[in-house]
């Protein structure tokens, strides 16, 4: 096996570790949302920011979480959930080395990509653009990935 070959395999298994682990998380997260009160929710944003944890109150991540605490908790539930299952059956098929599943995975993470940028322009979310640069990196992975094994 060829030191490319070996670097190349890594960093598959790389990106299966970190997005399984990311979708399981995403996953947790929005069922959890979905059955916290968002009175609770509110409380937490709120103890949070009062504590100085994040700094500036006014600032663009007190901002976030007081908005997303207050109103954007069916967003989040439907995006986490989203976004979370993408990522684990995007997974799966890197695990399995389904290469056939790749183009669809690179389809629905640009789509979760595209969604992601406009979403973050409109909300100002730095959040969302984290979550839209990390995707992008998968992306590539994956499309890197999927040219490569067409060639062999």
């Amino acid at each position: 096996m060829s030191s490319q070959t070996r670097t190349r395999s890594a960093l598959i298994s790389l990106t299966v570790m970190v997005k399984s682990l990311d979708g399981a998380i995403q996953v947790l997260a929005a069922l959890l949302l979905a059955a916290v009160p968002p009175a609770v929710i509110s409380g937490i944003a709120n103890a949070v920011i009062t504590r100085d944890l994040l700094g500036d109150h006014t600032g663009a991540i007190a901002d976030d979480l007081t908005r997303a605490a207050e109103g954007g908790r069916t967003f989040a539930v439907v995006f986490l959930l989203l976004h979370g299952v993408v990522k684990l059956g995007l997974a799966y098929a890197l695990h399995r080395r389904a290469v056939r599943l790749y183009p669809l995975a690179c389809l629905l993470m640009s789509a979760l990509v595209i969604y992601e940028s406009i979403r973050a322009v409109r909300t100002g979310s730095l959040g969302l653009v984290v979550f839209a640069l990390l995707d992008t990196a998968v992306v590539v992975v994956v499309a890197r990935e999927f040219w490569k094994a067409q060639q062999h």
